[in-house]
């Protein structure tokens, strides 16, 4: 794809989180040989549907890249207008980034008018169909807004065979999502545990990402209570912040005298330190309740770690049992079981050919050529 004029429509600066990440990391990428331009939003949640701290990020704003704030998610007026005001612009290619249903009338809408044109594809980077905290707008909301697409990229094969489910005709591939190499490359691990606080000569696994239920960190804490578990002598670190009541877990940790083992850094975790994290700790855990396709398992493909996830949704695709780490049932004795096998049996580098080979397959030129492929552009 060359000498194209491409905006992508969802998150970057200031909105922080993952999703902000992919979404300039991408645009870099498209920028080598195109025309880019990130729209993004003047209002993302209405504040009562945002359940963490802030959505804005304190990183500066990236460089080298064009962020415009445009859309109002629930302004039907700011979708007219900001959908004329880019059909005039005439760009060849529309590329949204699709994750939950609650945006499918603001991108429909905003899709539809700029497509008026007659000459700008419209694609979706599809991280999700049916989300995961189900609501009653998802059906009405997709139905609305896939059909204004002329194809989709899914990050994993889950989300692929809900497009199939929904009786999606156009174009879709599945993709997978790219390394997070914007994070730096792999540190020392000594340093990295001085920097964050930790000591070099303690083990650690590392639950990373905000707190939902769905992500099951519940079942790693009992997990943690487990015959076994605590005489690996492992810490568990939790990176991330709540977006639900964290009374639960603090109880958990009550309950089953966990405190010593659990290391809590709850406040939204900066781009300039997810380094440090994955790079300080041994293991990566994800032991999620359900799963599309999980971000954090790209991050710590970037630093080399091994990790045990959960066979839910799309997770297993990404991890080969016993190459790069663990599949285990998303239960806290399974989660309990490989926490053991781990720590016990195996000591550091036993998986790291396996992380690389995987490292390897997970590349943006590839996401280009998905990209390029389902939008048949005109050359």
């Amino acid at each position: 794809m060359k000498n194209k004029k491409i905006i992508i429509v969802g998150p970057a600066h200031p909105y922080r989180g993952g999703l902000s990440t992919f979404n300039e990391r991408f645009a870099q990428e498209l920028a080598l040989e195109n025309e880019v331009e990130i729209c993004t939003f003047t209002l993302q949640y209405p504040g009562f549907l945002f359940p963490g701290q802030s959505q804005f990020s304190d990183d500066p704003y990236p460089t080298g890249l064009k962020i415009t704030r445009a859309l109002n998610s629930i302004n039907p007026f700011n979708w007219i207008v900001q959908g004329f005001k880019y059909r005039k612009q005439k760009p060849d290619l529309l590329i949204f980034r699709y994750w939950m249903p609650f945006f499918g009338p603001c991108f429909g809408t905003f899709a539809r008018i700029v497509k008026g044109n007659g000459h700008t594809k419209v694609v979706a980077i599809a991280d999700n169909i049916i989300p995961h905290e189900k609501r009653i707008i998802d059906k009405p909301f997709n139905a609305y807004f896939l059909p204004c697409l002329d194809g989709a990229v899914t990050m994993s094969r889950k989300v692929l065979q809900d497009l199939d489910d929904l009786h999606f005709t156009q174009p879709h591939v599945f993709n997978p999502h790219p390394l997070y190499d914007n994070f730096g490359e792999p540190q020392d691990r000594n340093a990295a545990c001085t920097h964050l606080g930790l000591n070099p000569n303690d083990k650690y696994m590392l639950f990373f990402g905000f707190i939902r239920n769905y992500k099951g960190l519940d079942l790693l804490l009992q997990a943690l209570a487990l015959d076994g578990v605590k005489e690996t002598g492992a810490k568990l670190i939790v990176a991330g912040e709540f977006y639900e009541e964290a009374k639960p877990y603090y109880d958990l940790i009550e309950k089953h005298k966990l405190k010593d083992q659990v290391i809590l850094r709850t406040d939204f975790i900066p781009n300039a330190e997810v380094g440090a994290y994955f790079s300080a700790c041994d293991l990566v855990v994800q032991p999620y309740r359900s799963a599309t396709q999980s971000g954090v398992s790209q991050v710590a493909y970037q630093f080399e770690k091994p990790m045990i996830v959960t066979d839910v949704g799309g997770l297993a695709e990404f991890v080969p049992h016993g190459e790069v780490g663990f599949v285990c049932e998303p239960t806290p004795e399974d989660i309990a079981k490989y926490i053991i096998q781990f720590f016990n049996n195996y000591k550091t580098g036993d998986f790291n050919a396996g992380l690389k080979r995987m490292k390897a397959q997970f590349s943006w030129p590839e996401l280009v050529k998905s990209i390029e492929e389902v939008a048949s552009l005109p050359k």
